[in-house]
């Protein structure tokens, strides 16, 4: 990451999409701030004001500023065209150009896999996810467990990780300057050493309700699959799951009984055919064609 990366970020009116097209059309932000005013209008297609900001390196003392913080708090910042950025998550056309990271920044170059659902989870749901993550945490090597860190599927998800000694990564609709619900920090502590947190959001960012449904798509984006365990008939996780399938991402749902208020969702998107059924690990493995050593073993959880 460059400091051009990061000015990028603040340039107002650019946004995550524009500064990613820029990267792409000039082939660095460093290139792109030895441009002209003209490159940038008639060759780039900016706005007129927008290129002038550029030109005039107005996001660059924020830019500054944030370095210094995220140095002092052990935060890194990783543009898109860095190694460590997630490669699933480079190949998707809105990624966000850059990610502040706290943890194990190699967490993010592993076998990511989406798990999310409803906030009011079930002791059924909770069942599910925990037979599930315990069941690929002994059969595929390196996987890391992505979700958002909020109420229901997410916590669960990334505590049962933590439990099986894998790796889990939460994705913020905020800045890391805090955490939100305050009553995750010390799970979030922990996956900071055993995962990370990453946002794309610069310190001192509220988690207001947009940044939840933007963030939904870094869930599904950096992940190899997605996992709905459950869901009502409406809600963020099926956000994430229509994200997963438009970046051509394998989606899976566990099904419910048809009078259960949150299985309507998955039992939609099966029904569909926009998520695969799936029962037990060896059948979101099978459907994967990631190795099953222990095919034998596995454990249906319902």
């Amino acid at each position: 990451m460059t400091i051009e990366d990061l000015a990028l970020y603040f340039t107002k009116g650019l946004g995550s999409r524009g500064a990613a097209h820029l990267v792409d059309h000039f082939g660095s932000a460093e290139r792109i701030y030895e441009a002209s005013l003209s490159e940038l209008i008639n060759d780039a297609g900016l706005r007129p004001e927008i290129a002038e900001r550029i030109v005039a390196h107005e996001g660059t003392r924020e830019a500054e500023q944030e370095i210094k913080y995220c140095q002092r708090h052990d935060i890194r910042i990783i543009s898109a065209t860095d190694k460590e950025y997630p490669e699933a998550l480079r190949a998707t056309i809105d990624r966000p150009h850059i990610l502040f990271v706290m943890g194990n920044v190699e967490a993010l170059g592993k076998q990511c896999l989406a798990m999310v659902g409803t906030r009011e989870i079930t002791p059924s749901g909770i069942h599910s996810a925990n037979i599930l993550i315990k069941d690929l945490g002994e059969q595929v090597d390196n996987l890391c467990i992505v979700s958002g860190l909020a109420y229901g599927i997410d916590i669960c998800a990334h505590r049962t990780a933590l439990e099986c000694g894998m790796q889990t990564v939460g994705v913020l609709a905020h800045g890391l300057d805090r955490i939100y619900p305050s009553v995750h920090r010390t799970t979030a502590a922990s996956m900071v050493r055993q995962g990370g947190l990453l946002t794309e959001y610069m310190s001192g960012t509220t988690p207001e309700k947009l940044n939840f449904v933007r963030r939904n798509r870094i869930v599904a984006g950096m992940s190899d699959a997605t996992i709905v365990v459950e869901s009502a008939s409406r809600g963020g996780a099926l956000i994430t799951a229509e994200l997963a399938e438009s970046y051509h991402r394998d989606v899976f749902a566990f099904p419910g009984r048809v009078s259960d208020k949150y299985s309507e969702g998955c039992n939609r998107l099966i029904k569909t055919n926009r998520a695969t059924l799936i029962q037990s690990a060896e059948d979101m493995l099978l459907a994967m064609r990631w190795p099953n050593p222990l095919a034998s073993n596995a454990t249906p959880v319902q």
